[in-house]
């Protein structure tokens, strides 16, 4: 569990200086804090003694040179008569979790791809911090609220960022060195928030936000109507509630006679159907048969992803809730809540302001451990209770400045070896000028722990959607490649590694260890294949476009029958499918519809599912255009 800032009397220390912290080596690190104004500190860390004196306002700095790895340690802090230790500290490498949720994103959330993986793990040299989620408009904060580091074991492992884990698998195992994981990714922000006040007011189209977050009675008053306002809705909703009436048995119950309530085959987005506006609450009820009594302890209750929120029950027993479309339904209850022969699973679906969707292509399904039963199919449903659309909430993390300031700003003294970040997803509305603020934000950082080569690397977004839904990701995608000229960075390609239907893949092991590639090559100094093709130039060829590419590695490959999801156009600027072949370490473009070509596009949507174009280490090409961007 996180706990607050501690101070033992005299002595006050960050939330990051605690137990299990894990220092940078071989760098110059810093261990601050607070005591009595004008008194001596003493601080005893691998048998030396390091003599400060606080000043006129209690605040102590202790800088430790060229510290080499291992561990566990302990330190002793002195200060009058008062003493603080703190134990089992490695020294190892840290890494910086910046972004959005895809980073945040825990092993909780991972489990139907690598539960058998991750539940015995034991590795006390990979260790995790998470930074509090906290804004501030007012400017940059000294000091973080709470946190606490962990390491990898059966209990903690599940609150680990799972890309964070998977790069500290690959790092540690390679270099025998102890990993430090610092998490301040936060769902859903946008790459502005992240920018402090000296960079934000270059970008004038985010003035008039941040000039209304300093105003705290306007933040506190919003936080409170929209606290009201969402209680309210849900507090109608259960009034209105038919299946919750008190006057009649509730639809819940194993009892309940559905018999006439409308089918529905399950699942399905309700766009296009009777249930497409409705906001509210849909009962869905589904009657199963078990030849026998279950004889597993726990059972899993698996219902892909709902849209919006849910409340699910077997045999009148509440299983489960989730009160947001994102994480995945998978509800673990004791078999004896089953019995052999008939059963009912009832799902109260809640819509707030989403067109609400059972969605596809999802497992389904009820986990008995000895078998399993397909719970796709034919559902029965009813309205519960009609509402009006509830209104999303003002998600103050969201507005420029803020996490930097309370999240970002405060860690500046603890000394890393790079910045692991994930994050665009929030930036697809408008996409044109993300190259711009994601430059400043790796300006920005770099500047507030005062080094300009720091590492930064960063996943490009993976395919998304269905492939023939608009290309906003695509434009966002290309702008994160041209990044790539800001130097000491890497961009790891993940378009083969997503899921149409889920914005955030389960596959973070492909992730993890793509970005430890480029780890390996930025921060380690290794000469390895590190990426996949990324386009470098090209040059026209009569009715042809030769494309030039880096990071060929021992070779470009077609993984099918022939290249697809290249298109070219003439200078009318209207694109068409094309015929692309592999000559040596370039593809040649062209198609019989276009005489004079001028520029190619390849992946050229938001979810590319046929993109084919590899290396022969196994690592895919990036998106690109030849276009200049506008």
């Amino acid at each position: 569990m996180a706990r607050r800032i501690f101070v033992i009397n005299n002595i006050k220390l960050s939330p990051l200086i605690s137990d299990g912290m894990v220092l940078q080596r071989n760098a110059e690190v810093k261990i601050w804090g607070k005591a009595i104004p004008n008194e001596s500190v003493t601080l005893n860390f691998k048998d030396k003694i390091y003599n400060v004196k606080s000043d006129k306002d209690g605040c102590w700095e202790v800088v430790l040179n060229d510290l080499s790895p291992g561990g566990p340690y302990k330190m002793i802090i002195n200060c009058g008569t008062e003493k603080k230790e703190i134990n089992d500290i490695m020294v190892g490498d840290v890494w910086l979790l910046g972004g959005q949720s895809n980073m945040e994103l825990p092993i909780l959330r991972t489990l139907d791809l690598y539960e058998d993986e991750v539940k015995n793990l034991k590795n006390p040299n990979i260790r995790h911090f998470i930074v509090p989620i906290s804004y501030n408009f007012h400017g940059p904060q000294d000091d973080i609220r709470e946190g606490n580091w962990i390491s990898v074991n059966p209990e903690d492992i599940y609150e680990f960022s799972a890309i964070g884990y998977f790069f500290a698998k690959v790092i540690n195992e390679k270099y025998n060195v102890p990993i430090g994981l610092i998490r301040t990714a936060v769902g859903g922000t946008p790459a502005e928030a992240w920018l402090s006040k000296e960079t934000i007011s270059k970008f004038k189209k985010f003035h008039s936000s941040l000039d209304k977050c300093k105003d705290d009675n306007y933040v506190k008053n919003t936080i409170e109507m929209e606290e009201r306002r969402y209680n309210k809705w849900h507090i109608q909703l259960n009034k209105k509630d038919k299946g919750l009436s008190e006057n009649s048995m509730a639809w819940f119950s194993e009892e309940y006679d559905d018999s006439g309530w409308d089918t529905i085959y399950l699942p399905k987005s309700f766009e296009g159907t009777d249930l497409e506006e409705i906001k509210g609450s849909i009962w869905f009820r589904k009657e199963i048969y078990l030849n026998e009594e279950p004889t597993k302890e726990n059972v899993k209750l698996i219902l892909g992803t709902l849209v919006d929120g849910d409340e699910t029950y077997v045999n009148g027993v509440m299983v489960g809730d989730t009160e947001y479309r994102y994480p995945p339904r998978r509800y673990s209850f004791p078999g004896e809540i089953l019995k052999k022969g008939r059963n009912i699973i009832a799902v109260r679906l809640i819509v707030t302001h989403n067109i609400g969707s059972f969605i596809e292509d999802m497992p389904y399904k009820l986990d008995l451990g000895e078998y399993q039963i397909d719970l796709t199919g034919q559902w029965k449903y009813s309205i519960g209770g009609r509402m009006e659309k509830l209104e999303e909430f003002t998600f103050f993390q969201y507005k420029p400045t803020g996490v930097y300031n309370a999240m970002i700003y405060p860690l500046r003294k603890y000394n890393i070896k790079g910045i692991l970040w994930y994050q665009g997803e929030s930036n697809t509305e408008y996409p044109y000028d993300y190259t711009e603020i994601f430059k400043a934000v790796i300006e920005d950082w770099r500047n507030t722990w005062k080094s300009e080569e720091l590492p930064f690397l960063y996943v490009q977004l993976t395919n998304f959607e269905d492939p023939r839904d608009g290309n906003r990701w695509c434009h966002l995608r290309e702008r994160q490649r041209r990044v790539l000229e800001v130097p000491n960075t890497g961009m790891v390609v993940t378009i083969d590694v997503g899921e149409y239907n889920e914005l955030h893949p389960q596959n973070k092991k492909a992730v993890g260890e793509r970005l430890a590639l480029w780890a390996m090559n930025k921060a380690y100094g290794e000469n390895l294949v590190c990426s996949g093709p990324l386009y470098k130039s090209h040059k026209t060829c009569g009715n042809k476009i030769q494309i030039f590419f880096d990071y060929v590695g021992s070779g470009l490959v077609c993984k099918g029958d022939k290249l697809c999801e290249f298109t070219i156009c003439g200078k009318e600027g209207k694109f068409v499918e094309a015929d692309a072949v592999i000559e040596g370490d370039t593809v040649v473009v062209s198609s019989s519809k276009v005489d004079s070509p001028v520029h190619v596009r390849y992946a050229w949507s938001n979810n590319p599912e046929s993109a084919n174009l590899y290396n022969k280490e196994g690592l895919p090409a990036s998106p690109f255009t030849t276009e200049e961007l506008k």
